[in-house]
């Protein structure tokens, strides 16, 4: 039988880590985290359920990511962020295929995400499809912001049943605080590609993305929760253009 090992990036993760393990303890063969400097009870309580915990400064998602994914012991890499988790069904999906795992297949299944307390399932967040079971050989995380696992071309992709349990923000302050690091990140990412924001692409954007979200895709249907979703990822767009502006003004 082919063997996974579960590896998880962490830093200051005590509310989600413990979940995140428990959800793996059936699955995977091994458990890492590679904690980059914690300093609340994240390798405390991983160490106690077992989980093997390596240390490393922060590299970026994509190089940190590939560092673990080097160290782990198992050819077979299930990716998982420590505020994920596998639902019930996902658990049993991966273990049904583990098996017929094989270098020329690789694995992907939904996310769900968990917004203070209520599961987002429209604004555009859900299926939110994500590619996490690969053979290391085979695929590489790239990218600085939005990384992605890249697939040698010979990789068959398939779809497990079951959903990725995603618990993003625990308040609406923790879904701000974010906002303002990747909106920071997305502008000076465009400023270095040259790219420039109008004033109309400024006022008008921002609309349009509530429009779409809200509307367009059904974040109506969520709530005041999904209002509240829509409008952060409203305001994130008017964010990213305003600090892209910035930067060309600075410049």
């Amino acid at each position: 039988m082919p063997k996974i090992s579960a590896v998880i990036i962490a830093k200051n993760e005590e509310k989600n880590i413990a979940r995140c393990i428990r959800s793996l303890q059936n699955v995977a063969d091994e458990v890492l985290v590679l904690d980059n400097g914690s300093t609340d009870k994240t390798v405390e309580l991983a160490k106690d359920l077992n989980a093997r915990v390596e240390t490393t400064e922060w590299k970026g998602y994509s190089e940190t990511k590939n560092h673990g994914n080097n160290l782990a012991q198992f050819d077979y890499i299930l990716s998982i962020d420590a505020d994920e988790a596998l639902s019930m069904d996902l658990a049993k999906s991966i273990v049904e295929v583990k098996e017929n795992l094989n270098e020329n297949t690789a694995y992907q299944f939904n996310r769900l995400t968990n917004y203070c307390g209520s599961w987002i399932r429209h604004c555009g967040w859900y299926p939110d499809t994500k590619l996490r079971l690969w053979h290391r050989k085979m695929g590489i995380w790239k990218g600085d912001i939005h990384e992605e696992i890249v697939l040698d071309k010979s990789v068959v992709l398939k779809h497990l049943n079951g959903d990725l349990l995603h618990y993003s923000y625990y308040t609406k302050a923790d879904h701000y605080k974010q906002a303002d690091k990747f909106t920071t990140l997305t502008a000076k990412d465009a400023f270095e590609k040259g790219k420039k924001a109008s004033v109309l692409k400024l006022v008008f954007a921002p609309i349009v993305k509530f429009i779409k979200s809200y509307f367009l895709q059904m974040g109506f249907l969520d709530g005041g929760a999904g209002f509240q979703v829509c409008r952060i990822s409203a305001y994130a767009t008017f964010m990213k253009y305003q600090k892209l502006r910035n930067l060309h003004k600075n410049s």
